[in-house]
């Protein structure tokens, strides 16, 4: 924990920038621990924070959801699932809603809970929809593994798990919203390692630092960040050396090269990025809920007046969308930017409404 007089200093460096500073937080939790201590207020004004895709249930394509509401939808299956997904809306349903129904779709916790579901339930075919970035993803790869081992033959995973770095890559490369720098995700570095985010600096000559979740911690990154942006100087730092080594967790990207390969998937706001989803690896596809159920293609539009998609690769903030607090809310949510607890616009509902 910083002393005030620390975090005071901080504040000072950062007021000495004398030029519009457009910073990207990539992660969500960033993105949401901004928000609930009232950092932005903090900053001068030439210092403009953007959210970013780093809300793995954000980024889900429309198409996706929809697909997973399908597979509850046939008879004799179970769905698990992590709690946010529940309430995405899909174009016509949700998964709450088909639970509402009838339909057997159950919250997970843990990964490992999906083999013992299975085991519970032999005459039920039982579907893990596995969402997530680097950082979750070596859990259900283990669990994957798992099952192989136990050799569960009634579970399969809808793969929904996305690599942070290609999307980055097509975000620099789309160029849409000029972006001075990243404050990159201290939780995927601390798997990834600090190598495959290099990129940033040497093929697009931004800048990022890889940042810690407590406020302190932010700031102190966020600092790093603008005195390189006003210096003109690029690269890539670890301002969360208590976690993140750079090398990353060997451990991890071993068990997600053994189970997965990349894919070409979609994002929502971004659209088809190449190699930036997960699929399995050979040894694996009995594991493969697309397959098993022939799940067809289900086609990704967001829905009418919905700004998700833009807020996401840091276009527009929540409340530049005309449905922000109106029609959605978090009671009422048409977006999955409102639903997550990784949220962009779940975060400002809560914490930024009255600033």
């Amino acid at each position: 924990m910083f002393s005030l007089k620390q975090r005071d200093a901080l504040l000072v460096s950062l007021r000495g920038i004398n030029r519009p500073c457009r910073v990207m937080e990539v992660c969500g939790t960033h993105t949401v621990n901004i928000a609930r201590s009232g950092l932005k207020q903090m900053l001068p004004p030439q210092i403009q924070l953007l959210s970013g895709p780093g809300c793995p249930v954000c980024v889900t394509a429309q198409g996706d959801i929809d697909a997973a509401i399908a597979l509850a939808r046939i008879p004799g299956v179970t769905i698990l699932t992590f709690g946010d997904m529940i309430r995405v809306p899909g174009s016509e349903s949700s998964l709450q809603m088909e639970h509402a129904c009838g339909r057997d779709i159950r919250i997970l916790y843990s990964p490992y809970d999906a083999c013992r579901i299975a085991m519970e339930n032999p005459e039920q075919q039982v579907v893990f929809l596995a969402v997530g970035f680097e950082t979750t993803m070596p859990l259900i790869a283990a669990t994957i593994r798992s099952a192989a081992q136990q050799r569960i033959t009634n579970l399969s995973f809808f793969l929904l798990g996305k690599l942070l770095p290609p999307a980055l890559r097509a975000l620099c490369k789309q160029d849409i919203t000029r972006i001075d720098g990243f404050l990159l995700p201290g939780h995927v570095a601390a798997i990834l390692g600090i190598e495959p985010l290099q990129f940033l600096a040497t093929e697009f000559g931004r800048p990022g630092v890889v940042a810690g979740f407590e406020p302190e911690e932010i700031l102190l990154a966020l600092a790093i960040l603008v005195q390189r942006i006003g210096a003109g100087e690029i690269g890539t730092e670890i301002a969360y050396r208590s976690v993140v080594r750079p090398e990353g967790n060997r451990t991890a990207k071993a068990l997600l090269k053994e189970v997965f390969q990349p894919t070409d998937v979609t994002w929502r706001g971004l659209g088809l990025i190449p190699n930036s989803g997960l699929a399995f690896q050979s040894s694996y596809t009995n594991f493969d809920a697309r397959k098993r159920f022939s799940l067809g293609e289900f086609a990704s539009k967001d829905p009418d007046g919905c700004l998700c998609g833009e807020i996401l690769r840091g276009r527009y903030s929540s409340q530049d969308c005309p449905l922000f607090d109106h029609a959605c809310t978090p009671e009422t949510p048409i977006g999955p930017c409102m639903v997550s607890s990784e949220g962009s616009c779940a975060a400002a509902y809560r914490y930024e409404r009255w600033k």
